[in-house]
């Protein structure tokens, strides 16, 4: 299971994905670091509000990257390069048109949502004008995830990692020289973000380019006429859209279902949300690398290979998994102190800290089977066991536990998990027993 080549394979991906994902939440906290520390809590409020708005309506668009991903890593591993050129250019058109239709809808979208979510009379006006600002980030944000997503289904890890590193580092700068520089305040943070998006993609269009001289150059433009050779990526990417729009909205439900209970609860809801988030950043290191491997393995028809892939990257997961449950079991009030010092956060935070220590390792199959079953060609699989497990646990679960207050909802939660992962090990193990990873592409 452990081959030491298989296993430096893994780690020559998951290291730099998993530092790449990092990158993510530390953007996060200089924003709030530096909104923070203004005149007003207002800006903060709008950053906050305003975010959450772009966040959910970009990460819709996420099967962008997982779609390329894994179509990529197994016309790669078929070593088909002109595959290989038309899935990127294929991707690439879809996410310029989407980025476009965002902008052109992008008055009723945003007030939609932010009504949603409905932030003070004083901080609307600051958060809209975060959101039309930032949306139009939306062609860069979207092209940005095709050509990650393509590269790591090439194995080009390290060059992922450049590219997100180069967004989240500009960011930062920019943040420092707009809001404080500049005085723009939550104006300044969209602005940041927005030119940060797009030194991203030219970045990440030239890096694809060289790549692109390695690859088979029997490809011509016409060839994104041909509507029907579509079809494989149009499937894979819708059974991706529904699993992405399923896990968004049980997370908006549950945050929603936390702030109807107090604000202390919401807080301490956010953090242990956030811990357990920090856990699923570092695993998906792991789970990327199972998505451009086994993913290549499958492309070459390489089905032993695939299994130790599979066994490998989820060992290391466990791994993860339970050092974070050994620190947040042992550690609980050190870990609540640093992220604050409000007495009712703190304990609201410590009373339901034992789901928490539970949730690593309930999600630890789920979280890895995410990128074997991309990689694969699983999609269908990943799309109906969400539905299962939204529709059919987590909802119900939520509505008869309702009398348990937040413990019902963490319980809500937890089963959500829990029910993906027998589902996705239940999957995997009648895929294997029938020898059916090859055979059946979705």
């Amino acid at each position: 299971m452990l081959n030491p080549q298989i296993t430096r394979q893994v780690f020559q991906i998951a290291l730099p994905m998993t530092l790449a994902s990092l990158s993510v939440p530390l953007l996060g906290l200089v924003d709030t670091g530096i909104l923070g520390h203004l005149s007003s809590d207002n800006f903060l409020a709008a950053v906050a509000a305003g975010s959450s708005v772009i966040t959910l309506l970009f990460w819709l668009f996420a099967f962008l990257r997982m779609g390329s991903t894994g179509l990529t890593a197994r016309a790669w591993g078929a070593n088909d390069g002109r595959r290989c050129k038309e899935l990127l250019f294929q991707s690439l058109l879809l996410a310029l048109l989407l980025g476009l239709g965002l902008i052109i809808f992008r008055t009723p979208i945003v007030s939609l949502v932010l009504h949603l979510i409905s932030p003070s009379a004083e901080v609307m006006p600051l958060a809209t004008e975060y959101c039309l600002i930032r949306i139009f980030a939306a062609p860069a944000t979207f092209m940005t995830y095709c050509t990650i997503g393509w590269l790591l289904g090439l194995q080009q890890a390290r060059t992922t990692l450049a590219v997100m590193l180069i967004v989240n580092l500009a960011n930062i700068v920019l943040d420092f020289l707009f809001i404080i520089g500049f005085d723009w305040n939550s104006r300044g943070a969209a602005l940041a973000s927005l030119t940060a998006e797009y030194l991203g993609v030219f970045t990440a269009l030239a890096l694809v380019s060289i790549k692109l001289r390695t690859l088979d150059h029997n490809w011509q433009w016409r060839q994104l006429g041909k509507w029907h050779q579509y079809r494989e990526f149009f499937t894979v990417n819708r059974h991706l859209f529904v699993r992405t729009a399923l896990l968004l909205f049980t997370m908006t439900f549950f945050t929603a279902q936390g702030a109807r209970q107090g604000d202390a609860v919401l807080a301490a809801n956010a953090i242990l949300m956030q811990l357990l988030l920090l856990v699923a950043f570092t695993q998906d290191g792991f789970a990327h690398a199972a998505e451009a491997l086994t993913g290549q393995a499958i492309g070459a028809r390489q089905t032993e290979r695939f299994l130790q892939l599979c066994y490998n990257s989820t060992f290391w997961g466990f791994v993860i998994a339970l050092v974070a449950t050994a620190l947040y079991w042992l550690l609980p009030h050190a870990i609540v102190s640093l992220f604050t010092s409000l007495p009712a956060v703190t304990s609201a935070a410590l009373v339901y800290w034992p789901w928490l220590v539970a949730l690593p390792l309930v999600g630890l199959i789920c979280f890895m089977a995410d990128g074997v079953f991309i990689g694969s060609g699983k999609t269908h699989a990943m799309q109906q066991t969400m539905i299962a497990a939204v529709l059919v646990v987590f909802l119900p679960v939520w509505f008869f536990a309702r009398p348990m207050g937040n413990h019902g909802l963490w319980l809500a939660y937890l089963s959500f998990l829990a029910s993906r992962s027998v589902l996705m090990g239940w999957l995997f193990y009648r895929y294997t027993r029938r020898h059916q990873w090859i055979a059946h592409k979705t």
